[in-house]
């Protein structure tokens, strides 16, 4: 049994978030994760940030900021950069359109491990890494402790702390430890929301995406070994209401997410939005002055490559197995396609100069270690972010111009709703918000006391998780709370008690201020 002031599961962006401020605080941290490298959707999903437009003066926290601020130090430090390049205090490495700041998922995992780094070296944070939650001790209202199996050996280990924070992609803790969770998506008549399912629909999840890293060598032939999927694969037809899909999956004709209208999409053209390779391209050879044997490189995280088979939350291991399986075999049927049989520009077909970089995503197959999961489960919480307190519809039908204020808040983000096509058969639900702040009451569960959500695991709706689940909201999600966690020792009072008390969650807010943690636009 090791025993540790918090117990962080799940090393994603908001798990190292939540760890970097807790230990900064003094408390004595214990993160695991199921793969070899820190970050989430930063690194081992391989998907560059997804962030708002004003990321770069306001709407995240200081400790965000510092994050994008090393990683292009860590470009201008550690890479041959033209003059040009090193001057741009907006380097962009990558030049892709998605972020302005889309860059080799390396790069973050080095950039976080500087940003943990004393924390690591003192012992304030220990990282288990290939670790996967099997159980929790539970007593009353309290986990007690977390169960962890060592991918490697199967050993099971115990990590005890007064206080477990569930950073999993898919709020793994939650069935573990019996607390009260939602997922897939709402019915109206529970919600009220506008964009909600007219029935409850727990296998009604947003697609999950195997992503990959992909670089383009113009005089090479780098065509993988024909997928054992490739024929289901590239003729599948997704069948999607109220609008039917565009026809084949795999196929330059995709869906525009805003007003569900078929779109021509081009792999690389000039740069501009209907190219899919510059969309989040990560290695740009123009920034580099000696770039002879640099290839441009993009991650594949396209319409093309969306999984949308098989819910995987609260399914047998064969399932979620053979689904995991599928979405692997979706995202090489899609490579497979590019380079053999997909129609260029020029007439021809084909595109053999594409190549996978599993040396960039960490893995032999080529493919990224691990899936993007857009949706998790979501804890039955004190409050729940509804469509109606950020999106923009429901607002203007009430009279309002921007985003419900919540005297509780500790933190803000903003994105467009934003559901991918979904495992219930729904289209693209994208639909405009407000500037929106996270609420203290969506980290508190309904009844358990010391678990705190640090993903998107948060009190938020099949809907508002669409836009609650980028990666600057899910730091912010999972900084605060590892300050609640370290505010909660320190002063020995619960996280209900700091929402209960005025003079408490003073304290408290003074503390996320102090941080640099933004509460209001």
């Amino acid at each position: 049994m090791k025993k540790y002031d918090i117990v962080i599961v799940g090393g994603g962006v908001g798990g190292c978030a939540a760890a970097i401020a807790a230990t900064s605080l003094g408390l004595r941290v214990a993160m695991t994760e199921e793969t070899t490298w820190l970050g989430g959707q930063l690194t081992s999903q391989a998907v560059p940030p997804d962030e708002h437009g004003q990321v770069e003066s306001i709407g995240r926290t200081r400790r965000y900021r510092t994050y994008r601020d090393r990683v292009r130090a860590y470009y201008r430090n550690n890479f041959p950069l033209t003059q040009e390049a090193r001057e741009n205090p907006m380097l962009n490495p990558g030049a892709g359109y998605v972020s302005a700041l889309c860059h080799d998922p390396r790069v973050s995992v080095a950039v976080i491990d500087e940003m943990t780094a004393f924390a690591r070296l003192t012992g304030a944070l220990q990282v288990f890494y290939r670790r996967k939650p099997v159980g929790a001790d539970v007593a009353g209202d309290r986990i007690t402790a977390v169960h962890v199996r060592n991918l490697e050996t199967g050993s099971v280990e115990t990590l005890e702390a007064p206080y477990i924070l569930d950073a999993t992609e898919l709020g793994d803790l939650l069935p573990l430890a019996g607390v009260e969770y939602v997922s897939g998506a709402e019915a109206k008549s529970e919600t009220g929301e506008l964009h909600a399912a007219d029935e409850y629909e727990p296998d009604n999840v947003q697609a999950l995406t195997w992503c990959f890293a992909m670089g383009y060598d113009p005089d090479g032939e780098h065509v993988i070994d024909k997928p054992a999927m490739y024929e289901f694969w590239r003729d599948y037809v997704p069948d999607l209401h109220p609008v039917p899909w565009s026809g084949k999956l795999i196929s330059w004709v995709a869906i525009g997410p805003i007003d569900l209208k078929p779109y021509d999409r081009v792999l690389m053209p000039p740069p501009h939005y209907a190219s899919l390779f510059k969309y989040r391209q990560v290695v740009s050879n123009t920034i580099f002055s000696d770039a002879a044997n640099v290839h441009d490189v993009t991650l594949v995280n396209w319409p093309q490559n969306d999984y949308l088979l098989t819910n995987i939350i609260d399914k047998p291991d064969d399932v979620v197995e053979k689904a995991l399986r599928e979405a692997r075999e979706l995202s090489l049927s899609l490579m497979y396609w590019m380079q053999t049989e997909a129609p260029r520009q020029d007439g021809g077909v084909g595109n053999p100069g594409l190549y996978l970089r599993g040396d960039m995503t960490g893995t032999d197959h080529g493919l990224a270690m691990a899936p993007y999961i857009r949706e998790s489960r979501r804890i039955r919480a004190v409050f729940t972010v509804k469509e109606e307190h950020v999106g923009a519809d429901m607002l203007k039908l009430a009279g309002r111009d921007k985003a419900v204020k919540f005297d509780d808040s500790v933190g803000t983000g903003y994105y467009r709703i934003d559901l991918h096509p979904s495992t219930g058969h729904d289209n693209y639900i994208d639909v405009d918000s407000r500037h929106f702040q996270i609420p203290l009451g969506s980290l508190l569960p309904v009844r358990m006391k010391n678990l705190l959500p640090a993903c998107k695991n948060l009190g938020v709706t099949h809907i508002t998780n669409g836009c609650y689940r980028l990666h600057p909201v899910e730091w912010n999600i999972g900084e605060s709370a590892g300050l609640l966690a370290a505010f909660c020792t320190k002063r020995g009072v619960t996280p209900h008690q700091v929402r209960e008390d005025k003079a408490l969650f003073g304290d408290f807010a003074s503390l996320l201020d102090n941080q640099g943690v933004l509460r209001s636009w």
